[in-house]
């Protein structure tokens, strides 16, 4: 009954935004650089952080750093949102958010220095892929439940690391979100604001699994979205080209906009790519040595990322 009462207060709460983001015209329009043709909403999901609220009303006196940096990473987000923000703005809050949540677990006095700052930059750059991740139908939430669920999985069958309904309210939010975006033409977008607060979360999730378990290997939730990212930005350097700019590059870009791969089944691949990656280092888990499941998810990642060069060439893209 609470997960039902959750999902129709989230629903109302879309649907009230809706209104908001029409009233206010918070729209997305399409440029060359876009996965899509049509304007549309902009910032649905926002719905991340209500969810995350409702969640925090309901654990106060537990999570109020988690809640604070998710906050504000939403708020900054959301702006950017109607209004660019400089580089500079976002990624100063990203590092006072990731630095609430990292004193929250307590973290900087579990692991050293060198290791503070790796992570960091890991955090980090985990928020910003899964932002630029974030550009198909469907694609931020498909995404979202495989990592949840995974993360949920774990913490229920493997370690206890988490509250459970932590958990399964973001999932929840994902399915209200799905609801309106993955579709043909969908309702809304996520926007900055839905991409990195969720990943907000998966990160905060993901650091509570690892500290718990002492176990790195639960970043391979994010194998899949963290192999398109580094090894796109490792093609953009090579063509010297700005990082930070809009591009079409991405593994998932070029089956959507040169192979018009319908936008939904791209998701739906990606997320059933990373069901099998994690599965894969559930059934490992505690059986063989970390590096050598690392090793078993990258390298056949990259081979397939890989292939996009021979699909650049055969469609006769030149970036």
């Amino acid at each position: 009954m609470e997960y039902t009462i959750l999902g129709i207060i989230l629903m109302i709460i879309m649907l009230l935004y809706f209104k908001v983001a029409d009233g206010f015209n918070i729209i997305d329009k399409p440029n060359q650089r876009s996965s899509h043709t049509e304007i549309t909403l902009r910032g649905g999901g926002i719905i991340f952080w209500f969810s995350a609220l409702i969640y925090f009303v309901q654990h106060i006196q537990s999570n109020y750093f988690f809640f604070t940096g998710i906050t504000l990473v939403s708020l900054v987000s959301f702006w950017d949102d109607i209004q660019s923000l400089s580089n500079k703005i976002r990624i100063s809050i990203h590092f006072i958010s990731i630095t609430l949540i990292f004193y929250d677990l307590d973290l900087f006095n579990l692991i050293p220095t060198w290791g503070t700052v790796i992570t960091y930059i890991l955090a980090i750059g985990l928020i910003n892929a899964y932002n630029f991740m974030d550009g198909i139908n469907g694609i931020t939430g498909v995404y979202t439940l495989v990592v949840m669920g995974s993360l949920l999985y774990v913490n229920t069958r493997i370690q206890l690391f988490a509250d459970g309904n932590f958990i399964k309210y973001a999932m929840i939010a994902s399915l209200i979100f799905l609801f309106f975006n993955y579709r043909k033409k969908a309702k809304c977008f996520a926007g900055d604001v839905g991409s990195i607060a969720i990943a907000f979360w998966v990160i905060y999730l993901t650091l509570q699994a690892i500290l718990v378990t002492k176990s790195l290997v639960w970043l391979l939730f994010l194998a899949v979205y963290g192999v398109d990212a580094i090894c796109t930005i490792i093609h953009r350097l090579y063509l010297k080209q700005n990082i930070f700019e809009a591009h079409r590059l991405h593994f998932y870009q070029i089956l959507s906009n040169e192979y018009k791969i319908q936008h939904r089944l791209v998701a739906l691949f990606y997320g059933i790519v990373q069901i099998l990656i994690s599965f894969l280092v559930i059934s490992l888990y505690q059986k063989i040595n970390d590096t050598v499941i690392f090793l078993l998810v990258i390298f056949p990642l990259i081979i397939i990322y890989s292939s996009k060069f021979y699909l650049l060439n055969k469609s006769n893209l030149r970036l």
